[in-house]
């Protein structure tokens, strides 16, 4: 069974978003270098030196600037290979809305709408 593994928030003003969700939850926002503009990790649970969570069923993600008044909340959902998985998403009746690209050594990132138009970050890891 493929498990989310992380989530995106998108924010109009990143100061505003990092006061609410660390004076609310105790968040903590690290700004990340990102060609697609402001990009900050979330840690929202105990983590490693790589800000994998340490503590079972907990789930660190992100926050974005938001592209568009469209754009919401994202899961993130690892999977063993995106390349097979994209033909599998569109035979269902998902549609690619941003291809497979790589993050930094990390691993390899696609969005993709279910059925029901939502979308869905599909993460690989880089394999060691």
């Amino acid at each position: 069974m493929d498990k989310v593994v992380h989530f995106e928030i998108h924010f109009d003003k990143p100061e505003r978003a990092e006061k609410f969700y660390s004076h609310i939850f105790g968040w903590k926002m690290t700004k990340m270098p990102s060609p697609s503009g402001d990009y900050y990790l979330v840690n929202a649970g105990a983590g490693d030196e790589h800000g994998n969570p340490t503590v079972p069923g907990a789930i660190n993600g992100g926050m974005q600037k938001r592209g568009s008044s469209k754009e919401t909340t994202v899961i993130v959902i690892n999977v063993p290979s995106i390349d097979k998985y994209l033909p599998k998403i569109k035979k269902a009746g998902g549609k690619v809305v941003m291809p497979k690209v790589q993050v930094m050594d990390m691993g390899f990132y696609a969005r993709v709408t279910d059925t029901e138009g939502n979308v869905i970050g599909i993460w690989e890891d880089i394999k060691r």
